[in-house]
């Protein structure tokens, strides 16, 4: 049969018999045969292939942000694939410059390691569009939340819950998302009138759940605890929460805690966590559609987009609600409703 047969059975058009379809498929088989996609990157200009580069995918929000990309990716017609960086600077500058060796169309990158010098410098023309809050140089599309922005109204929060001496988990030396997240700290603070304590500031090596539980201890061996904590993620705030329960330490009551990302496990936590929201879904529509546009040929000025996010505010800075606070709880001696008893433990 003809090669043009052939191709439409590849390429999943409708109008071919079945017949015809299950002899081509069954030559497909019988030769083995794969689809060469460099031969048809260069016949139609696409491979269908993006790259997406983050710093880890253990990381609940990572995980989630891969998730929808590879969402919108789909209903534009490409598959995703991942590498992953562990926010090594060397695996990052191989996703710099050395992506063109491979069979894609374009980039989504989310670095870490390297400084937006080292970024501008770039010379591969695959199109490529940044994520995160970390700085970039002129000339790269770039999609973020404006952490600055978010931060501050974490902190609004517990200043209108009447918290007054508000400490801050996340602070880094390089410049990136805890440094935007710390600068709209200090605004909160300033516009309330509140001293800026540099001991309630801790760093961290890391934004893991063992950071947050480190640095929450750190706090509550203070001579004057604080009465709140912005967590700069949610992995620290989960942390943190679980160092106020070890210590004894109400939350909200004596410690509010506010993070950031709005994982899942904020929302089924005991008490919930009030976080900051991304739109994630907006992030990964708003990167697709600009990359796609850049892969088409769009060669105007780059763009920087901003992503909207909400404040979530949940039990750990506004307590458990009433009626499940009241709930009574059965005890050893209490009967079961059957008027039955438990057996002593």
């Amino acid at each position: 049969m003809s090669v043009k047969t052939a191709s439409n059975v590849l390429n999943h058009h409708p109008h071919v018999k079945a017949s015809t379809r299950e002899r081509v498929e069954a030559a497909m088989a019988e030769l083995h045969y794969r689809p060469n996609l460099s031969a048809r990157s260069l016949k139609h200009g696409r491979a269908g292939f993006l790259a997406l580069a983050v710093p880890a995918m253990d990381s609940p929000y990572f995980a989630e942000l891969a998730a929808r990309i590879t969402e919108e990716a789909a209903a534009l017609g490409f598959i995703v694939l991942l590498d992953v960086t562990g926010g090594d600077a060397d695996a990052e500058r191989v996703v710099l410059e050395g992506m063109r060796s491979h069979v894609i169309d374009g980039v989504i990158f989310s670095p870490l390691a390297l400084s937006a010098d080292e970024i501008g410098r770039r010379a591969d023309n695959l199109p490529m569009v940044l994520l995160g809050e970390r700085p970039v140089p002129t000339g790269f599309d770039h999609i973020a939340v404006d952490s600055v922005a978010a931060a501050r109204a974490a902190t609004e929060h517990l200043v209108a819950q009447g918290r007054r001496r508000i400490a801050a988990v996340g602070r880094e030396t390089t410049r990136g998302t805890a440094s935007a997240r710390l600068r709209g700290y200090r605004q909160a603070l300033k516009a309330a009138g509140l001293d800026y304590d540099t001991d309630l500031i801790i760093g961290v090596p890391h934004f893991e759940r063992a950071d947050g539980h480190a640095a929450m201890r750190q706090l509550l061996d203070l001579p004057e605890r604080p009465d709140a904590v912005f967590c700069f993620n949610d992995l620290m705030a989960i942390g943190a929460l679980r160092a106020c329960v070890e210590a004894g330490v109400q939350v909200p009551e004596e410690v509010a805690i506010v993070g950031f990302d709005d994982i899942a496990e904020t929302r089924y936590s005991n008490p919930t966590v009030t976080t900051i929201s991304p739109d994630l879904t907006g992030l990964a529509r708003a990167a697709l559609e600009l990359l796609s546009r850049r892969i088409d040929g769009d060669d105007g000025p780059a763009e920087e987009v901003e992503v909207a996010w909400t404040l979530e505010a949940r039990e750990t800075t506004l307590g458990v609600p009433a009626a499940r606070s009241r709930r009574p709880r059965r005890t050893d001696t209490e009967s079961r409703a059957d008027g039955t008893t438990p057996l002593a433990r």
